[in-house]
């Protein structure tokens, strides 16, 4: 049995329960071996991953905030865990679900999202329901109507129930559009439920448009409108208002009065003279925030419809977190994580002073324009596959009528709702806020999930090779920037990373067909996820999660003929015509569902069961072949690269999280072809019967693509490698494709019959010969290795310290040709910055001993130089 696991919070803990991910070497923990945590804290536990001979490859864990948190905890396995005093508890009856997590009870019942919640058995709220607002038309062409709609609940499936945690999943619709998923997470002991909500668009983009989107409750109001209350969060703290104040008044109430209101306490002894003039205090019955962009929330309030709006002292970027309630009757604290990054969102208090008000959280704001999702141009009359190809070649957009269309795109939105028994304090609803926005994480230690040997090659980082590290960092620190400079934040595109650069108007190429969102392109999800293995930073996981959630959601199609499919970059996330695997790879999204258990994440993944029937809805080489081509079910054309990388990444993850023995034989039946094929990996396409998983080994061409180990490939191949799956032939094809991409023509030629065609992005091909070094021990194939990782040789990010050339930094750029001031460093694009990170990152788990001494040397360093525009 391993030894004990000590995991630590990634960004602090926040008092509430938490779920976190830990692997295990293989061979070291049986199937079925219990959990517990050294002190006693109750803990509730799951496999989420099995190795080969059956042995816990990952677990998840759960614990509730049962007290104040540890600062570390030591996961041992063979003990028993605790249970908790007061577990959540599931019951079901008929059509009905009760959760009761301590003080509060939960009863959910379609059609509605959650039909009562009690604290200490009184009603607090009820009728939690998805709204929703449809236009007409878009907002320009004017005098458009509305509708309405509450979502309906249509399942209601308990996946756990307890003792630590319980997740109910509820699935409906908007009236006759927009299919919905939301996840329920209650843990013993706690009072608040956390909403991971989903929806797809189905509509049509010409006639259809989404004017508001939100989560609504009702609140029960007892107390007098001096003891109701009102916090909503701007940029630092609270809105504090009561809905009758006492506060600023001609006459005083008492000092005792005043702060107990403000204080959200129940207010005794009013003043004589004031109490019977109380009537004629104007009651505030609504109060609205709207954070229209990322700079800017307006924050209004009203005394009834029918009277104007007033304007209230407003700010920056709100927390994204309100409460309505009572100083004794209790009420509801409700928010959005990453409220002001999703923007145009809303946070609304309803008919405060009536006997029940409504509480909304809006993920589309009503107040902004109609969501408006038509393409974005008209084609420019590239009917044909020749004109779309001359398009390409000065646009890089790879359109064709009729593809670039969201139906089938997904978002996902964090929610949470939490029941109050009297009105919190301020600092307990700043927790709240921030619990919500950062939620806690529990994690392994890089050095320890490194010793677990998942996820292929990379190592801690190396202070012998500081130059490379301090790129390394460079880089995430400058993306960082970028985004916060050029406001890559929204609703659609939070999450995602512009393509390439313009340094002609000092900004990224957001217009210009495919440089400008960059939809995974050559796996930037990649090097942020092995980035935060190997340093644990908790910045660079909140980074790398946000990007998990948009390219897997947003990216990528879940319904409709592409189902399965992602778009390539774009103007427009979904506006390219190349659909494919390489962009909804599971590979992207393994690492986050692993340390996070998150089950929205392995509904992505389980979306991929069978990703090889994709083949079948579209050719992704159709507009480039000089064959007849038909997609065929018994001989499907696929590339041994972006295609088949993405296929096993699927089927190992369908594979060990679930024991699928079909995945497991076409992962294992595949390799074995691939090691049989006369070229190997040198083979352009081959055939695969979708019948039998296999793929022909008579058919396929010699031929090369410089793009196939840039989606995933040699990572996930390094894991298949370290599961020993028996598989000489393929283990023979990968090192040959390793030691011979970048070899001299001389040496393909003698190897392979003929050079390579097309060899390309050097730098990034430099870890596969970095791979073969460590294979064979061959120091030439390490002295490739780093020289093709340093010198230039090919479209790279490099310093070339042989050279001279000047070293990486960025540039202020000021003055009347820039939106605001920014810094730039024209020479990143991020195809470069991800494979140059991916590069570094193997190099120094695979050949840093090797690295020649020319190489390795310190470099003077510099972020940032100021210059005039």
């Amino acid at each position: 049995m391993t030894a004990a696991t000590t995991v630590r919070w990634l960004d602090g803990p926040t008092g509430n329960g938490t779920t976190w991910g830990v692997p295990w070497p293989r061979g070291t923990v049986a199937a079925g071996t219990p959990f517990a945590l050294a002190d006693g804290t109750p803990l509730q536990s799951w496999t989420t991953a099995t190795w080969p001979d059956g042995s816990i490859k990952w677990t998840a864990h759960a614990i509730s905030p049962a007290g104040p948190p540890l600062s570390a905890y030591e996961l041992m396995p063979g003990v028993e865990p605790s249970v908790p005093a007061e577990p959540v508890t599931v019951t079901r009856t008929g059509d009905e679900v009760r959760v009761r997590t301590g003080a509060v009870t939960w009863t959910l019942r379609a059609p509605a999202v959650i039909a009562s919640i009690e604290h200490d058995g009184r009603g607090v709220v009820r009728d939690v329901r998805m709204v929703s607002l449809r236009q007409d038309g878009p907002d320009d062409d004017g005098g458009r109507r509305r509708t309405r709609t509450t979502g309906t609940v249509e399942r209601i499936t308990v996946e756990q129930d307890g003792p630590v945690r319980a997740v109910v999943r509820l699935d409906g619709r908007h009236g006759d559009w927009l299919p919905f998923h939301l996840r329920l997470y209650f843990y013993a002991g706690q009072s608040d439920v956390r909403v991971m909500h989903t929806f797809v668009w189905d509509g049509d983009p010409e006639r259809d448009f989404l004017a508001g989107l939100g989560l609504t409750a009702d609140v029960v109001m007892r107390d007098p409108l001096h003891d109701r209350h009102v916090r909503i969060a701007g940029a630092e703290g609270f809105l504090t208002e009561a809905v009758r104040g006492l506060t600023g008044l001609r006459r005083d109430p008492g000092a005792a009065a005043r702060q107990a209101q403000i204080a959200g306490r129940q207010v005794t002894g009013i003043e004589p003279g004031v109490a019977e003039l109380l009537d004629f205090v104007p009651a505030w019955n609504d109060h609205t925030l709207d954070q229209s962009s990322a700079d800017g929330f307006v924050l209004r309030k009203r005394t009834r419809p029918g009277h104007a709006w007033i304007t209230v002292p407003s700010g920056t970027r709100s927390g994204g977190y309100a409460y309505v309630g009572g100083a004794t009757g209790g009420g509801l604290g409700f928010g959005l994580r990453d409220f002001w990054k999703l923007h145009p969102t809303r946070l609304d208090v309803r008919d405060a002073a009536a006997d029940v008000a409504t509480a909304t959280v809006w993920l589309w704001s009503p107040s902004a324009p109609a969501m408006d999702l038509r393409y974005w141009h008209d084609g420019l009359g590239q009917d044909t596959y020749a004109d779309q190809l001359q398009g390409l070649e000065i646009t890089y957009e790879d359109y064709e009528p009729g593809f670039g269309t969201p139906y089938g795109v997904a978002r996902t939105h964090e929610l949470s709702l939490r029941v109050h028994g009297a009105t919190p304090s301020h600092d307990d609803l700043a927790a709240d806020q921030a619990a919500m926005n950062a939620p806690g994480l529990l994690t392994a230690a890089p050095d320890r999930l490194l010793a677990a040997k998942v996820f292929g090659s990379w190592a801690l980082p190396d202070k012998r090779h500081s130059d490379i590290e301090q790129r390394l960092d460079f880089l995430f620190d400058f993306y960082v920037g970028q985004r916060e400079q050029r406001r890559w934040y929204g609703f659609w595109d939070y999450g995602d990373v512009m393509h390439a650069y313009d340094p002609d108007r000092h900004t990224w190429r957001y217009d210009i067909g495919g440089y400008a969102w960059d939809n995974s392109e050559l796996s930037p999800d990649l090097w942020l996820w092995y980035q935060f293995l190997r340093t644990g930073r908790a910045d660079v996981f909140r980074f790398a999660e946000a990007m998990t959630r948009h390219t897997g959601e947003v990216d990528v199609y879940h319904l409709g003929q592409w189902q399965g499919l992602g778009s390539r970059h774009n103007v427009q996330h979904w506006g390219c015509s190349c659909k494919q695997l390489r962009i909804s790879n599971a590979a992207y999204r393994r690492f986050y569902y692993y340390l996070t258990a998150d089950e929205r994440t392995g509904d992505l993944l389980d979306e991929l069961t069978t990703p090889e029937t994709t083949f079948l809805a579209i050719d992704p080489i159709r507009k480039i072949r000089t064959d007849d081509y038909t997609p065929d079910p018994a001989a499907l054309s696929i590339g041994l690269g972006t295609d088949w990388g993405s296929l096993a990444a699927a089927w190992l993850t369908r594979w060990e999280r679930h024991g699928d023995t079909e995945a497991r034989d076409r992962l294992l039946g595949t390799m074995a072809d691939i090691g049989a094929l006369p070229h190997g990996f040198f083979t352009g396409n081959a055939r695969f019967d979708l019948r039998t998983g296999r793929i022909d080994p008579a058919a396929g061409e010699f031929g090369v693509s410089h793009l196939s180990a840039m989606f995933g490939l040699p990572e996930i191949v390094a894991e298949l490698l370290g599961l020993d799956l028996d598989q000489p032939g393929f283990d023979r094809a990968w090192l040959d494709y390793c030691r011979l991409y970048l070899a001299t023509p001389e040496q393909q030629t003698a190897e392979l019959g003929a050079p390579l065609v097309g060899v390309s992005l050097v730098q990034a091909h430099s870890r596969l010969a970095a791979y073969a070094a460590a294979r064979t021990g061959d120091p030439d194939l390490a002295a490739l290795a780093w020289r093709t990782f340093t010198l230039d040789e090919g479209d790279q990010l490099n310093t070339n310290p042989l050279q001279r050339q000047p070293q990486w930094k960025t540039t202020r750029i000021t003055g009347t040709t820039v939106l605001m001031p920014v810094d730039e460093a024209a020479f990143v694009s991020t195809n470069d910055a991800a494979q140059y990170g991916l590069a570094a990152i193997q190099l120094l788990a695979l050949a840093a001993a090797q690295r020649p001494t020319e190489f390795g040397g310190h470099h003077p360093w510099s972020r940032s130089d100021d210059a005039p525009s």
